[in-house]
């Protein structure tokens, strides 16, 4: 089975994880790359996200996104994390592709109504894409697959602050558009990429028997690692972006939970993503008059990890 699958995202570390699986997994037909700002300018995401296409021999479509949150002001960017080039300051040599003239808003609208009910649309950064995307045709709702979104933290607690996650919290009013609209969204937030450890052997691992790729993910994971370990206290990191395209291909791997989300866009609770889970009717009415989307709750974690080293060290990555 063949899965289309577009994949918004703001590469990042984790994100080229995510963006080697989705181009390695035999059951995930890449049609294209969106970019947003988010771990680094958008600029940078894009010229990140060309330099992996190129990296890996492939010629997978790229359109630049959204630069700014929907509203709120624009925050630093987490070089802490991620490096100031976003990949763990490796500084590669710039890429000679260059993105399509479409913007990633108009991108998806495209392909969307190209292939009606066929498309998963996985965003691993913030969401100010597919808020976009709505605007200018409302009807794709109708007709994209799913939405998965590595984003949010429904009962654990969150990255950037007690109760929020980063994405989220980028751009809390797109992602309020996003979990309102009708059509079916799926969280694969902290609740469950916190549980998934990719440890720096699994990485030595994937070097040794990825001659295209392998070394870049290898040296980019060292320096995510390290940071990482020094505010979580784990011994490797954690499998965020990558998480939500394995739910694409293998939706067994998570227990889910379903109820109507609101987004807190202002306040001491900005960015937290906040699901009606428990069935019982409450007197604030924000939940009123929304879809019930689905939450991962639970992970099998060696199965996730097991998808992961497979696709980082399979044939794709030998010619």
């Amino acid at each position: 089975m063949s899965h289309k699958m577009i994949l918004d995202t703001d590469p990042g570390i984790d994100d080229a994880m995510a963006i080697f699986t989705a181009m390695a997994h035999p059951e995930i037909e890449l049609l294209g790359l969106t970019t947003t700002f988010g771990n680094v300018s958008v600029a940078q995401a894009t010229q990140n996200a060309l330099s992996l296409v190129e990296m890996a021999g492939l010629d997978i479509p790229v359109a630049q996104g959204v630069s700014t949150p929907w509203v709120k002001a624009l925050a630093p960017f987490p070089d802490f994390v991620h490096g100031a080039d976003g990949f763990g300051n490796l500084d590669l040599e710039a890429p000679k592709r260059k993105a399509v003239s479409s913007s990633a808003a108009e991108f998806i609208v495209e392909q969307v109504n190209r292939y009606p009910h066929e498309i998963s649309l996985v965003a691993v950064g913030p969401l100010g894409n597919l808020a976009t995307a709505l605007k200018l045709d409302p009807s794709i709702t109708s007709k994209v697959k799913q939405v998965v979104i590595m984003g949010g933290a429904i009962a654990t607690d969150g990255n950037v602050s007690p109760v929020a996650e980063a994405n989220i919290l980028s751009d809390p009013h797109a992602a309020e558009k996003v979990m309102a609209a009708h059509w079916p969204v799926v969280i694969v937030g902290l609740d469950v990429t916190h549980q998934v450890v990719l440890s720096p052997e699994l990485f030595d691992e994937i070097r040794d028997n990825n001659p295209k790729v392998g070394q870049f993910m290898h040296d980019a994971a060292e320096f995510y690692t390290a940071f990482y370990s020094s505010v979580r206290h784990i011994n490797g990191c954690y499998a965020h972006d990558v998480s939500a395209v394995a739910y694409v291909v293998e939706p067994d791997i998570f227990g889910t939970e379903s109820g109507e989300v609101c987004v807190a866009t202002e306040g001491v609770a900005i960015g937290q993503t906040i699901m009606s889970r428990y069935g019982i009717p409450y007197p604030l009415n924000f939940w009123e008059d929304r879809p019930k989307q689905t939450a991962c709750m639970t992970v099998d974690d060696q199965r996730l990890i097991t998808l992961f080293k497979t696709a980082l060290t399979n044939s794709t990555w030998q010619s």
